[in-house]
């Protein structure tokens, strides 16, 4: 099995690291944004730097939304895991058409409000994972996993 890891850089590429022990044993790559912690991070994996910001913004949303398709296509990966935030919203799209099982990881902080790739991705993933009970009011079809931080 092949894994598309694809998450922003900071906290969002922290909480996606810290499941190293399931991700390891698997082939795998990264899509995150060229800064200081993922370079250090990810320094012996394989990465595909993707565009920021992407907080709505429309025309880095196009520019990764072609990323994606190059990526897809070239590592066609079984599963794309992500944990946020806006760089996930053309993977996502891309491997749902694509056939590809979506799994996303909701923010550790978004207690009492959805993040907003959330709420666009959560229509289509595979499983949606939730780290607090309080979230299921948003997502009521997510899985509990527990705090991962």
């Amino acid at each position: 099995m092949k894994l598309g890891m694809v998450c922003s850089s900071g906290g969002h590429l922290l909480l996606l690291h810290l499941l190293k022990d399931f991700w390891e044993r698997y082939d795998r790559f990264w899509v995150t944004f060229k800064k200081e912690d993922a370079v250090s991070l990810l320094e012996k994996e394989r990465v595909y730097w993707a565009f920021f910001p992407t907080n709505r913004n429309l025309f880095n949303l196009a520019r990764n939304f072609f990323v994606a398709l190059k990526v897809l296509f070239k590592e066609k990966p079984d599963v794309i895991i992500s944990t946020g935030a806006g760089v996930a919203i053309p993977f996502f799209f891309l491997g749902k058409l694509l056939g590809k099982k979506l799994v996303f990881i909701e923010a550790y902080e978004r207690i009492d409000t959805p993040s907003l790739t959330g709420k666009i991705v959560y229509p289509i993933t595979d499983v949606f994972i939730l780290q607090w009970e309080e979230q299921r009011k948003f997502y009521p079809r997510g899985l509990m996993l527990g705090q991962i931080l």
